[in-house]
């Protein structure tokens, strides 16, 4: 009678996994690659308590108090103070295009009210497109007005310390100003769902032939590799589109987030975007030996893709080295693409420094792509 389970036929069948492991690279690469990307970035890259957040302040008092309150900005740790632009207009467009959070401004007679026991008011303009950006700053400015000027009101002024705060700080949050987490997620998601099916299907499709051997049939016809790229990548093109409407139907009915800027101009967009994810898939295709390697490389992208790029967690959380390598993403772009477009009303020169990145993208994934089809047809 022959035993349901032995050892060795047992052992000889977990030899044999372990062999398929071993030739099959991609996949055991993944396996171990996965879980430690997740590690690192979880564990060193994730910061739900952004600090040192770009700051600039106009003080048209320049009082000893008004300087004491720029020094308490600074050491709270949450304000990052740069030297201001030319006018306020210009620390405007810069917070539009993302290179500036907060807006302080501090008017010329200032020090003079507070001596009055006036109360007088600052105005600090945030960028509150992604509230949790600014939150946890905007929560430690409500104590500044309180201990900021401590040191400061001491002899005759000691009756304006300990009582009433001697000056109102009044913020503006400018673009989402009642803080709807919608209004940022949403446009995100736009992103984030373009990312995952566009690399996927284009990275599947191309396996799919080698798999099936159709791929051969390709070179019987006069083609030539980049016309079969281009080729491949229409169709997709289309579909991303309609999942786009789709999105933006949804965002606007459902969740009601404004579309401030151009729609045509967002759409352009879009289609540099999805240009840049398709290239990526192709050139996946290109190193993948099925189906089930293409879909584990592109959520090996995805995964940064997602976690990097300020979709989930606030960019500026992020160590130096996250940033970096979040700024070679094309989702990062295209988020502060989307994101300025419709909460902000950006034009086209707010958004041209996030288009030519991705581009340069698409060139250069574009040419890595092409010369290994190149080498496959040929």
């Amino acid at each position: 009678m022959r035993l349901p389970l032995t050892l060795h036929r047992l052992w000889a069948i977990v030899l044999k996994e372990f062999v398929q492991m071993r030739r099959d690279r991609i996949t055991f690469a993944m396996m171990v690659g996965i879980p430690l990307m997740q590690l690192v970035l979880f564990g060193f890259a994730i910061n739900t308590d952004p600090k040192r957040l770009p700051t600039v302040v106009f003080d048209a008092d320049h009082s000893a108090f008004s300087r004491s309150f720029v020094a308490s900005l600074d050491n709270s740790g949450y304000f990052d103070i740069l030297p201001p632009p030319d006018s306020v207009v210009a620390a405007r467009e810069a917070m539009a295009i993302g290179d500036i959070q907060f807006i302080v401004s501090i008017p010329p007679d200032f020090s003079r009210a507070v001596v009055r026991g006036e109360r007088p008011a600052l105005l600090l303009e945030a960028d509150a497109s992604d509230p949790s950006a600014t939150g946890n700053a905007l929560a430690a400015l409500a104590n500044l007005n309180q201990s900021a000027l401590q040191h400061d009101l001491k002899g005759p002024l000691v009756k304006l310390n300990g009582g009433s705060p001697p000056f109102e700080v009044r913020v503006q949050r400018n673009y989402n100003p009642e803080g709807i987490t919608q209004y940022n997620i949403v446009p995100g998601l736009m992103g984030t769902i373009l990312t995952m099916t566009m690399i996927m299907m284009t990275g599947m499709a191309m396996t799919r032939e080698l798999e099936r051997g159709t791929l051969e049939n390709l070179l019987a016809f006069p083609v030539h590799p980049l016309e079969v790229m281009i080729g491949k990548i229409l169709p997709y093109i289309i579909v991303g589109y309609i999942q786009v409407t789709v999105i933006l139907t949804a965002a606007h009915v459902l969740f009601h987030v404004p579309i401030a800027g151009s729609l045509p101009m967002l759409l352009a967009c879009v289609l540099v975007f999805l240009a840049a994810n398709l290239t990526v898939g192709m050139m996946f295709s290109t190193i993948a030996r099925s189906q089930l390697q293409a879909m584990q490389m592109t959520f090996f992208f995805f995964l940064p893709s997602m976690l990097l790029s300020g979709f989930m967690f606030p960019f500026r959380g992020m160590p130096h080295w996250a940033q970096v390598i979040g700024e070679g993403l094309p989702l990062t772009h295209f988020l502060r693409i989307v994101r300025g477009i419709m909460l902000k009303g950006n034009g086209w020169a707010e958004t041209w420094p996030n288009v030519w990145p991705l581009l340069v993208f698409m060139a250069v994934v574009l040419t890595i792509g092409f010369k290994r089809y190149r080498r496959t047809l040929d």
